[in-house]
C-alpha cells in the first residue's frame, strides 16, 4: 500500500489480448485470474464502442469476483461510466489531474513513463498511483517503443509509488526485472500465448514470493 494508492500494485499485471470474441476473452482472463494475476488491464485495440463497453463490463464483474482491480487503458470516460477501479494513461491519453477529477480520489491512476524518470516524477507529483517503465525488452506489441534501462526501477523508489515494468517480459527474463526493483510486471504475449495460461500466471507470480 502506498501513500497514493488504494491497493498495492504488486505481482503479475495482466494486460488483455486484442480478442474480438468476447466469450474467448473472458475465458482467457478467467484463467489468468485463477492463476493469480493481481491486476487486469482492459486494453483491446481491435474493438471499440459498445463492444468495448460490453467486454469491459463483463471483465469488471469477473475481477470483482476475484477481488482484483480492473484498470481501463486510455479511456477515462469508460472507466467512469463502468465504475472500474482505475485508468492507465499514456503520454497522449489525457491529463492525470483531469482524470482524478473525473474518477475521484479512490480510483487507481497509472501512467506510462517509457524510459523517462522525469515523466515518472511529474506523474507522481500529479497524483498517479503507480508509474510504468518500458519497453524493458524487445516487444512484439510495440516494436518501436524506446528501451527502458533497468536502473530506472531503483531510481524511481524515491517516488513512493509502485513501479511497473512492461515490454517483452517473459518467464526467461522476468526475474531480472524483479531483481532490478519492479513491483509488478505487465505481461501480454508471454501470458496469453502460453499453452497453460493459469500455470503461466502462477509462475510469473512466484517471482514475487
Amino acid at each position: 500500500m502506498t501513500k497514493n494508492s488504494p491497493v498495492a500494485i504488486r505481482g503479475l499485471y495482466a494486460i488483455t489480448p486484442d480478442e474480438t470474441d468476447t466469450a474467448r476473452l473472458l475465458d482467457l482472463c478467467k484463467m489468468a485470474l485463477a492463476g493469480g494475476a493481481t491486476v487486469l488491464q482492459y486494453r483491446n485495440k481491435r474493438v471499440s464502442g459498445e463492444q468495448a463497453r460490453e467486454q469491459a463490463q463483463a471483465l469488471l464483474a469477473m475481477c470483482r469476483a476475484y477481488r482484483v482491480p480492473l484498470i481501463i487503458n486510455d479511456d477515462v470516460e469508460l472507466a467512469a461510466k463502468l465504475d472500474a477501479d482505475g485508468v492507465h494513461l499514456g503520454i497522449d491519453d489525457g491529463d492525470i489531474t483531469a482524470a482524478r477529477s473525473t474518477l475521484g480520489a479512490s480510483k487507481i491512476i497509472g501512467a506510462s513513463c517509457y524510459n523517462n524518470l522525469g515523466l515518472a516524477q511529474q506523474a507522481a507529483r500529479l497524483g498517479a498511483d503507480y508509474v510504468a517503465f518500458g519497453a524493458c525488452f524487445p516487444s512484439s506489441t510495440k516494436p518501436h517503443a524506446p528501451r527502458a534501462d533497468m536502473t530506472l526501477f531503483q531510481q524511481a523508489r524515491e517516488l513512493g509509488v509502485p513501479v511497473v515494468a512492461i515490454g517483452g517480459i517473459t518467464l526467461d527474463n522476468a526475474a531480472s526485472v524483479v531483481s532490478a526493483g519492479a513491483d509488478a510486471i505487465a505481461v501480454i504475449g508471454a501470458l496469453w500465448n502460453a499453452a497453460d495460461i493459469k500455470a503461466q500466471a502462477n509462475q510469473f507470480n512466484q517471482l514475487f514470493s
